[in-house]
């Protein structure tokens, strides 16, 4: 009944502040985020499974992007300039998953805790849920890495090196290191759910993830899922990414990632909201 009375209340305000075109306010927020993680919860296993196979595919137009960007022009501009480049090709997959409404692990870290710390689900359910969007991620992203690998080399718009070099700038760091850069990726990740939700029109919305995944991607953060498909890409077509070296990645990005989200976004953010509420 609380639940339905808090939906009620932050439709009605929702509508309000959407007409006067006022910041919304952050218990807005926090009901917005609310009411998409519930939602979340109450979808099928399959339906949340297949949109996250979706989310894992789609997040690979990333490194489509970025590896056109570094055939194309490396070689020809300076490593700053490179680093520019590939950081706003960064930007293209998350647009199309997060703009799209496909599911996202990075998201569910911070978003996924929200009805749990309100005592609207259950630990047991956070852990499926969780489960089954990263498990779908990381196939669609594996099935893309095993498309892009065969057409693009033979096609020619992404040659080896640039495979190699994308890897390569994931991998090469101790595992201190990835877990404290997949920290602030997934800070920043939970950061883009919550200023997506405060932005209400779509024009806004994609200059936040641009902006967001721009940094992420120029700053060389280690995200758990487009990082995933960059490295096992790199593994599939060079053999110096081990795939112990994709592992050592993989492992230690997904818990900064979730930690990252879950500690920095949802616990602060859930703390100073719910007081206001």
């Amino acid at each position: 009944m609380n639940y339905l009375i808090r939906k009620l209340i932050n439709k009605n305000s929702s509508t309000s502040s959407t007409k006067a075109g006022r910041p919304k306010e952050v218990t807005e927020i926090l009901e917005e985020q609310l009411d998409t993680g519930l939602k979340e919860f109450k979808r099928s296993h399959s339906h949340l499974f297949i949109s996250a196979f979706a989310a894992g595919l789609e997040i690979g137009f990333s490194l489509l992007f970025m590896g056109s960007i570094f055939t194309l022009f490396n070689g020809d501009v300076s490593a700053e300039q490179m680093k520019l480049f590939l950081g706003l090709g960064y930007s293209v997959g998350f647009i199309f998953v997060i703009i799209g409404r496909s599911e996202l692990f990075t998201e569910h870290t911070a978003l996924a805790i929200l009805p749990v710390l309100d005592k609207s689900a259950s630990l047991k359910e956070l852990l499926t849920l969780w489960g089954l969007v990263y498990s779908g991620n990381l196939i669609g992203g594996y099935i893309f890495s095993l498309i892009i690998t065969n057409i693009a080399p033979a096609v020619g718009f992404i040659n080896y090196d640039a495979f190699h070099h994308i890897a390569h700038e994931l991998v090469d760091y101790k595992w201190q290191t990835i877990f404290l850069s997949a920290l602030l990726a997934g800070w920043m990740m939970g950061l883009l759910g919550w200023l997506v939700t405060s932005s209400q029109e779509t024009i806004s919305r994609i200059l936040v993830i641009v902006l967001v995944t721009f940094i992420i991607g120029l700053t060389g953060l280690h995200h758990c899922i487009v990082g995933s498909i960059e490295v096992f890409s790199g593994f599939l077509t060079s053999s110096s990414i081990t795939f112990d070296s994709y592992l050592k990645f993989q492992i230690w990005a997904t818990l900064g990632n979730a930690i990252g989200g879950a500690v920095f976004v949802s616990v602060l953010k859930y703390g100073h909201a719910n007081n206001d509420r």
